[in-house]
């Protein structure tokens, strides 16, 4: 029985390096990342972005005053049809159609534009660049062998919250300003 005993703790102690060489060896660390989420807290007050906003902002403006004076040149139909002044109305009604038309031209080549630099500032060289610095500064001084991207990958089902290093990534850009 003694025997056994010493057989089976000697046994015991020799697995013991083995056990503990699979414990230190080396196990693959995934991370995750909002790119999204990066780009519009990042890359909200660079001057490309402003750029985008700016013109953003004169393209509502000017459909809001375009829309105004459309409404204008209503009422101004309406009051000439009930003076029973054709000519006015018929001088009017060209006019509108003139003005919408330019307006419905103009907010189309507009947003052709404003998606066109949305777009090229989304997938700029600059900002993955940067991003792509960010990962790996942040992958190697904390041991992530893997990071995926959450918009640019359809197969990730699930992950911990422990996995994602999304504001890491954001606290790291924003450290290179």
């Amino acid at each position: 029985m003694k025997t056994v005993k010493k057989l089976l703790i000697a046994g015991i102690l020799a697995l013991i390096p083995v056990v503990s060489a699979f414990a230190q060896q080396d196990l693959t660390r995934f991370g995750v990342i909002d790119t999204s989420r990066v780009y519009t807290t990042y890359f909200r007050s660079s001057a490309g972005v402003r750029n985008y906003d700016s013109k953003l902002t004169e393209f509502q403006t000017e459909v809001k005053k375009k829309t105004e004076e459309l409404e204008a040149l209503q009422k101004k139909i309406v009051e000439a049809k009930n003076s029973g002044n054709e000519t006015q109305e018929l001088k009017l009604q060209a006019e509108y159609q003139k003005k919408y038309d330019f307006l419905t031209e103009y907010s189309r080549t507009k947003r052709v534009e404003l998606d066109s630099l949305k777009k090229k500032l989304e997938t700029s060289d600059e900002f993955y660049e940067k991003l792509y610095n960010a990962i790996e500064h942040i992958a190697e001084s904390e041991g992530y062998s893997i990071i995926l991207s959450l918009q640019d990958s359809n197969s990730i089902l699930w992950y911990s919250p422990t996995v994602d290093i999304t504001d890491k990534v954001i606290s790291q850009l924003s450290s290179i300003l």
